[in-house]
């Protein structure tokens, strides 16, 4: 007698290969992108190693040292003017991000992908380790360590437009948001990993906090060389659908539809790609500014993006500061931050995916992150239930807009129907909107290193939150009034 099919077999022939490729591509793209977070959280940990109260150090053994409050520090992080430094390595590679990001997308659609990302990921890693080596070298010139931040900065501007280039390639529409919401916990996950693998070293080897998620990120672009399939036709399989054609858009204007419609067509020799098999020309920088939502979802993530940084990057010290604790022990508690931005990402795509509404989740969670990030000032060290929960709580609210915005709204950008069917604008609107926003994640750091109050800081991010609600206005008012309108949006949840 001949057994039935196991049951583990009857689940994966219940998913088809399309969806097996999906799966696949989808996980690959957020292991890399991972591996690119988790190579910049070490800087955020180490802070609190290389200047530290070193008076606070007992059993030393070296009484010409209990004068001295800067004796353990590493130099040139041992001067009153240590926050000033921290300030240029953050901003030296936040500022080269930004500038670099422009190009990037215009890189990322001229390139193959795959090539594009693993030599991205492999110039990351070296860069990567080249700081955590300074350690062991003796290096104590800030030059060097603000050279290396500068390169890391423009090798990490290869991630983002291609990895979602990559994952809009494979995904339309119908789920964007969840799908999106949960594919960019790799943020979080790369943060928390980041956090933990520095915090095991840091108190006796900061060098290899850098050395270690550097070889993580060079190994991931090596599997990314080997396994990264870029289009669904170069495996056999469908393309997605990327539009709805009942759908009605209320952030889209006829005219400025057809201003982009005749851009293309000219650009092209008046030949729609749809209907011939010449392959679609990449689209420039300035039409790519033309595409409706594009200008007010970048202006906002500026914004976001300044608070979500200013917490990355300073998070652990201000825990450190405010409730004394080790560097270890603060930065595994900051991972709680990133805890709540896995919740907040997956709940934004939701709840936009099943109102249609991208601008106006976006712009209720900024709104109450305002409150929430006042509160968090003054009770947030108040006990540690206080601080895990208000931690998770503001992480949610603080990255869940930012994920949103630099994954399904980037692409659905990405994918405008009035682009006619060119996907080769997803890596240039991408990199325009995330671009954008870097210039934010540069000057909230350095404003934080500016100010020298944690009260101050903490104005400056609750003012950047009202900001963004302020610059998403008019594409919520489009979006309530496409609900109350004639033709309301299509809501609900639709398929992949």
């Amino acid at each position: 007698m001949r057994s039935t099919v196991p049951p583990g077999i009857r689940c994966i022939q219940a998913f088809t290969r399309d969806s097996w490729y999906r799966g696949f591509t989808l996980v690959l793209t957020f292991l890399f992108y991972t591996s690119y977070h988790l190579s910049r959280k070490p800087i955020s940990i180490v802070k609190s190693e290389l200047h530290k109260n070193c008076s606070a150090i007992a059993g030393h053994g070296n009484k010409s040292h209990l004068d001295n409050d800067t004796w353990c520090d590493w130099a040139p992080f041992d001067k009153p003017n240590y926050k000033m430094l921290f300030g240029a390595l953050d901003n030296s590679f936040l500022i080269a991000y930004a500038i670099g990001m422009f190009f990037s997308g215009m890189f990322g659609e001229r390139l193959p992908l795959r090539y594009y990302l693993t030599v991205g990921m492999l110039l990351s890693g070296l860069f990567t380790a080249l700081f955590g080596l300074g350690f062991y070298w003796q290096i104590h010139s800030i030059w060097y360590y603000v050279f290396i931040q500068i390169a890391n900065g423009l090798a990490q501007t290869t991630g983002w437009p291609a990895v979602v280039a990559c994952v809009g390639n494979w995904f339309g529409k119908g789920k964007r948001g969840l799908i999106m919401g949960i594919w960019n916990s790799h943020t979080s996950v790369g943060n928390i990993l980041g956090s933990l693998i520095a915090g095991s070293f840091v108190s006796y080897a900061w060098g290899l906090s850098f050395i270690v998620p550097g070889g993580i990120i060079a190994a991931m672009g090596i599997v990314c060389f080997f396994f990264l399939i870029e289009y669904p036709e170069d495996v056999g399989c469908s393309s997605p659908q990327h539009h709805d054609q009942t759908e009605q858009e209320p952030l889209l204007r006829q005219d400025s539809e057809d201003e982009i419609f005749t851009s293309l067509n000219n650009d092209e020799g008046g030949v729609n790609p749809i209907f011939n098999n010449i392959q679609p020309s990449a689209i420039s920088f300035v039409r790519a500014l033309k595409i409706p939502g594009v200008v007010e979802f970048s202006l906002a993530l500026l914004f976001a993006k300044l608070v979500s940084y200013t917490f990355l990057f300073w998070l652990p010290l201000y825990i450190s500061s405010v409730a004394h604790l080790n560097p270890k022990a603060a930065g595994d508690l900051s991972t709680l931050f990133d805890v709540g931005g896995i919740i907040g990402g997956i709940l934004a795509g939701i709840i936009s995916d099943y109102t249609g509404g991208r601008a106006t989740t976006c712009w209720v969670m900024l709104i109450v992150a305002a409150p929430m990030l006042f509160l968090y000032n003054y009770i947030g060290k108040n006990g540690l239930a206080t601080i895990i929960g208000m931690l998770i709580f503001c992480g949610a609210l603080v990255n869940g807009p930012y994920a949103l915005i630099t994954t399904a709204v980037a692409a659905d950008l990405g994918t405008h129907k009035c682009l006619k069917g060119n996907a080769k604008a997803l890596s240039t609107v991408t990199a325009i909107i995330d671009g954008t926003g870097s210039i934010g994640a540069a000057l909230g750091p350095l404003l934080a290193g500016v100010l020298s109050d944690w009260n101050n800081v903490f104005y400056m991010l609750i003012s950047s939150d009202l900001l963004a609600c302020l610059l998403l206005s008019r594409l919520v008012y489009k979006e309530i009034r496409g609900w109350c309108g004639s033709q309301p949006r299509t809501r609900g949840f639709k398929e992949i």
